[in-house]
């Protein structure tokens, strides 16, 4: 399907082959799932193997940082299945560091995970995506893009950068049938959330903080996802699409009084 003009606005990726980074636990296994549920055939990759992968799904080893290694890996996937239509940049993350001792080994490694893979990822699987034709890419920002970020400064600017890399490849490669968009993600609800943001009255007075009074769940992100890599996307390139539950209060309103 490739726009609305049908009334039947089911989406299909069947005959489709993705690749989702950091799919094999966490958001990217969700967006992994909600792609294959679709009929997408969907690659995830990581360090380490899962113990086990749904049908319509495959692993592969691999170091995402590693020029070397996103392009094997890449043209392998493409290689195997003959097409590569979908690359969704989800691998990322970073532990909080102070930025006045974080070192800059810890710097480098943040910023080679969350932005240089990407470019990396995308670098590689350009070829195969000209080949397709109609192909998209799906970059995971955050929040922290947007919005200072202490204690995880390093991820804050990797994420800036990811949003306007989008922004480039997407008027780079738009006229060769590549679209590129970026999924702003909000406060998320994850297996790592009491490390985050404590424990569960904690995150009960996050949740209540957001417009929407609740932190956001993988399906959230992966439906965006969905949709972004379907025809009814057709003309979206280069957004960048808050998926935040309408967005963190801004903290001053809380001291000023009646608001």
């Amino acid at each position: 399907m490739t726009g609305i003009g049908n009334t039947d606005l089911s989406i299909d990726l069947a005959g489709r082959v993705a690749i989702v980074t950091g799919g094999t636990r966490g958001l990217g296994a969700r967006i992994a799932l909600v792609l294959v549920r679709a009929g997408a055939h969907v690659v995830v990759c990581g360090r380490n193997r899962p113990d086990d992968l749904p049908a319509g799904m495959d692993f592969h080893a691999v170091d995402v940082r590693d020029a070397e290694q996103a392009k094997a890996f890449v043209d392998a996937v493409a290689r195997d299945h003959g097409r590569l239509d979908i690359l969704v940049n989800n691998a990322g993350g970073s532990p909080q560091a102070a930025a006045a001792t974080a070192s800059p080994r810890f710097f480098d490694a943040i910023l080679k995970l969350n932005l240089h893979s990407a470019m990396y990822l995308s670098q590689a699987a350009y070829p195969h995506l000209l080949a397709a034709g109609g192909a998209s890419i799906v970059n995971i920002a955050s929040v922290s893009g947007i919005r200072p970020s202490p204690m995880t400064a390093a991820y804050g600017a990797a994420k800036a950068g990811l949003l306007s890399l989008t922004q480039s490849l997407a008027q780079e490669w738009g006229p060769e049938g590549i679209r590129v968009n970026a999924i702003i993600v909000g406060l998320m609800q994850t297996e790592t959330s009491d490390e985050t943001y404590g424990d569960e009255a904690a995150q009960a007075a996050v949740a209540r903080s957001l417009p929407l009074q609740r932190m956001g769940r993988g399906d959230d992100v992966a439906g965006a996802v969905l949709w972004l890599c379907s025809g009814l996307a057709s003309w979206v390139s280069g957004a960048r699409i808050n998926v935040d539950g309408g967005g963190e209060r801004p903290y001053f309103l809380d001291l000023v009084k009646g608001n």
